[in-house]
């Protein structure tokens, strides 16, 4: 295990530094030229083309070394030099092996000019070479000559290909990556996007919760204050209320923090979600609150979504909570419920002091009162539902909601 980890760490350093694996096989192609130029006799190369022949070795192995620091400048450095070769006459050697080096590097990693220049000199490198330097073997043929250069060619062609698809593959895996880092953003977004929209349902719960039985326990706590000394048993009736009610509270309370809780085990008092079917105790309180409401159902009663049976609740809780808070002496308030053959209509209307009202709705209030009509119209779009919400033309104000319906639960 120790030598398996001294091996990736060479493998790892070597991977950090590619110019130094380069630059070894530079000076391993270096030497070959060398004996290349020594071995080789004076007809094969004159003494003119053998001292040309160590600038063109040299020029070649910096090719090597250098490919994939600058892959465009040494790909015109090797063109520059094989067009000396042709000049000075130094025939075909171990030093031409950077060629098919720099074709490839230049075909996978270069700029698009130097690939397609590579390519072009790749097909043209073995033609020139036949043509500059013919065989010596006189028994071959015109068609072996062909053949060979057709071979040459091909292996400098492949030399381009291997390198363009090592491109493709590398582009590819970047779409690939970049994809996937775009759809973990939009994860990530629509998850935030989630998390938020939950608390601002979790909010509205809260509020519908807090605001309608807090202040009913506030107007009994009032009542009873101002007629303990002289009705002890109204007194009573009124804390009596303020105990329901709290309790009524603490119980949705604990089923928000239930859904806060998602997968505790932890035990509690959990209440189901009110509906419907809790709107006459809802206007019964209100009742016992001291505001007389009006309630009235029209049109067969059906099954409704539990996301329509909340919505229809709390618009009703909450326009009630606000003809408590706002309308002012004497007031009273109905509750109209109609069920259509494809919606439920609410209609809450009061013969408060409106319009002053309605201006605290649409500019949200003095302590934030407003809150509650901008709560209705969030949970009236959330289901597809509309709203009309303003003052009554003979006083007052008044909420008419229509919510579409759906069978089921």
């Amino acid at each position: 295990m120790h030598t398996l980890g001294d091996v990736q760490r060479v493998y790892d350093l070597l991977r950090r530094h590619p110019t130094w694996v380069d630059s070894f096989w530079a000076v391993v192609l270096l030497a070959a030229c060398g004996v290349w130029i020594a071995v080789n006799p004076d007809h094969v190369l004159s003494p003119w083309a053998r001292a040309a022949a160590v600038p063109v070795s040299v020029a070649l192995a910096a090719v090597v070394a250098l490919r994939r620091r600058s892959p465009e400048r040494m790909l015109l450095l090797a063109v520059g030099t094989g067009l000396l070769q042709l000049a000075v006459d130094v025939p075909s050697g171990p030093g031409d092996a950077a060629f098919l080096v720099i074709i490839y590097t230049c075909a996978s990693t270069g700029a698009r000019w130097s690939s397609r220049l590579a390519l072009v000199a790749g097909l043209v490198a073995t033609p020139l070479s036949m043509l500059r330097w013919p065989p010596h073997d006189r028994e071959a043929t015109i068609w072996t000559d062909l053949l060979q250069t057709f071979f040459l060619t091909v292996i400098y062609a492949l030399s381009w290909v291997v390198g363009d698809r090592l491109r493709t593959r590398r582009a590819y895996y970047a779409e690939l990556e970049e994809r996937a880092a775009r759809l973990h953003r939009e994860r990530e977004a629509q998850s935030k996007a989630a998390v938020a929209a939950e608390r601002a349902r979790i909010a509205r719960e809260l509020h519908d919760v807090v605001a309608h039985n807090v202040s009913v326990m506030v107007v009994q706590a009032d009542g009873a204050a101002y007629v303990l000394d002289v009705a002890p048993d109204q007194a009573k009736q009124a804390l009596a209320t303020i105990s329901s009610t709290g309790r009524q509270a603490l119980a949705e309370m604990r089923r928000l923090l239930g859904l806060l809780r998602a997968g505790d085990d932890a035990g509690g008092e959990y209440v189901p979600q009110p509906g419907v079917d809790q709107l006459a105790d809802l206007i019964d309180q209100v009742r016992g609150a001291g505001l007389p409401v009006r309630f009235e159902v029209s049109g067969q009663a059906r099954p409704l979504s539990s996301g329509v049976e909340l919505t229809a609740y709390r618009i009703v809780q909450e326009a009630l909570t606000n003809v408590r808070k706002h309308g002012g002496e004497g007031v009273t308030a109905s509750v109209l419920l109609g069920f259509q053959d494809s919606s439920l209509d609410l209609l809450i209307e009061d013969d408060g002091r409106g319009a002053t009202r309605h201006e605290l709705y649409e500019e949200g209030g003095r302590d934030g009162l407003g809150q509650g009509l901008i709560g209705m119209r969030e949970r009236i779009g959330m289901i597809g539902g509309t709203l009309d919400a303003g003052p009554r033309p003979g006083g007052g104000f008044r909420i008419s909601a229509v919510l579409p319906l759906r069978t089921g639960r």
